[in-house]
């Protein structure tokens, strides 16, 4: 049973990283108010792949199969096809464990399980449309929120979860390094018929890089463009757009006709930065707020989930004694720094070596890592494992277990 007389954990943001915090949190006895700006979760062209990782961490706490009973598809495998030959690069099947695939679900749906679960516990609390525009300044610390409808709340400690555009971070101070991203993507959707097994893949050719994630009935597409020629893109009309997209993305061509004009397609601008601090006494950074990732592997949601799983185990138990949390706030950054930085450095690397070579070249050719994937199809494994559960993985720990 939460202490109704403690000062709460408040957590501003209600994406992924915010409400498995939160969840966790509240699951263990810590009273817990997560802060939401939005009145639902229904935005796309978020983040909806869900890795055999995130899976396993519901696996843990019992939620697997009702999480598996919202609405997703599973890819069990992703390909590339790269001058009109399609090659398999990693095959989830050949993974471990209950979970040997990726599930594609809309992160509303995602959002609104975590929600309905944490919402079952007496210390967790959910406020919509409640926007954290500043932070109270204590004497030694972060002492709570300011929101937009003039409230202050007080909270044993302030965790900022609202994305890459974070303004409690800004607000905070904290020192963030820009990795530079050479790269944005235009969002889009062309319906399909469905199909007896998932055709996620890439396709390369033609200077060009168009990603197919099937979603049963419609291909949410990703055209890969330079950073800042959208612009240019659009000048050269929507009839160019969309026989540039069905030159490359051969599947698309009997209904890229559905994108009738711009409103349709949505522009991500890509970003790749990371704080060198998360924290200050009082506050903490975690996901997208401490770490924005490129589109690169669908990877974001995965670690900002991991990021929460590690807040919840080293933050837990001082919370619950009613001790200061301060002194282990940088733990979390420590425990979790190895796989961001590792990972962003792999997407670096992918941005230069494989995105920036395929729109250099008119007829890009398979790397040698591809074709010996095909020889060795058993090899597969090896990219599909770093995908499907990353860099220094988290486990759910008891609020008392002591961290290695």
């Amino acid at each position: 049973m939460a202490d109704q007389t403690a000062l709460p954990v408040i957590i501003i943001g209600g994406g992924p990283a915010g409400m498995m915090a939160g969840f966790l949190f509240a699951r263990a006895g810590v009273r817990t108010i997560v802060m939401e700006k939005h009145a639902d979760f229904l935005r796309d062209f978020r983040g909806d792949t869900v890795h055999p990782s995130t899976l396993g961490i519901f696996d843990e706490l019992g939620l697997l199969d009702a999480l598996l009973a919202r609405k997703h598809d599973k890819v069990a495998s992703l390909g590339a096809v790269i001058s009109g030959r399609e090659y398999r690069v990693a095959d989830f099947s050949r993974l471990p464990g209950p979970t040997p695939f990726v599930a594609m679900m809309p992160q509303w749906h995602f959002l609104d399980f975590v929600a309905d679960v944490a919402r079952r516990l007496p210390a967790f609390t959910l406020r919509m449309e409640s926007e954290a525009i500043g932070l109270i300044e204590g004497g030694t610390r972060i002492a709570g929120v300011r929101l937009a409808n003039g409230e202050t709340l007080e909270a044993s400690l302030v965790i900022a979860a609202d994305g890459r555009s974070s303004r409690i971070r800004e607000a905070a101070g904290l020192p963030l390094q820009d990795l530079g991203a050479p790269i944005d993507v235009l969002w889009f959707r062309v319906p399909k018929p469905r199909t007896p097994d998932n055709r996620t893949q890439a396709y390369i050719d033609r200077g060009e890089m168009i990603v197919t994630i099937d979603r049963g009935d419609y291909f949410q597409c990703a055209r890969v463009i330079e950073k800042g020629a959208a612009d240019r893109i659009r000048a050269a009309g929507i009839e160019r757009f969309r026989k540039d997209v069905a030159t490359t993305a051969t599947s698309l061509r009997p209904h890229i006709g559905t994108i009738a004009d711009w409103s349709d397609v949505k522009l991500l601008a890509v970003s790749l930065d990371r704080l060198t601090c998360w924290h200050r006494p009082g506050l903490l950074a975690i996901g997208d707020a401490a770490h924005a990732m490129s589109p690169v592997g669908g990877v974001g949601i995965n670690l900002a989930i991991q990021d929460a799983v590690a807040a919840a185990n080293i933050l837990t138990a001082p919370l619950l004694a009613h001790h200061d949390p301060d002194p282990l706030l940088h733990q979390v950054r420590a425990r979790r720094m190895f796989a961001v930085h590792t990972i962003q450095a792999v997407q670096r690397s992918i941005h230069r070596n494989v995105i920036g070579s395929a729109m250099r070249n008119k007829a890009p050719f398979a790397p040698a890592a591809v074709r010996l994937l095909q020889a060795v199809p058993a090899l597969q494994a090896i990219p599909a494992w770093l995908l499907g559960f990353g860099i220094r993985r988290e486990h759910v720990l008891p609020p008392d277990a002591k961290r290695q």
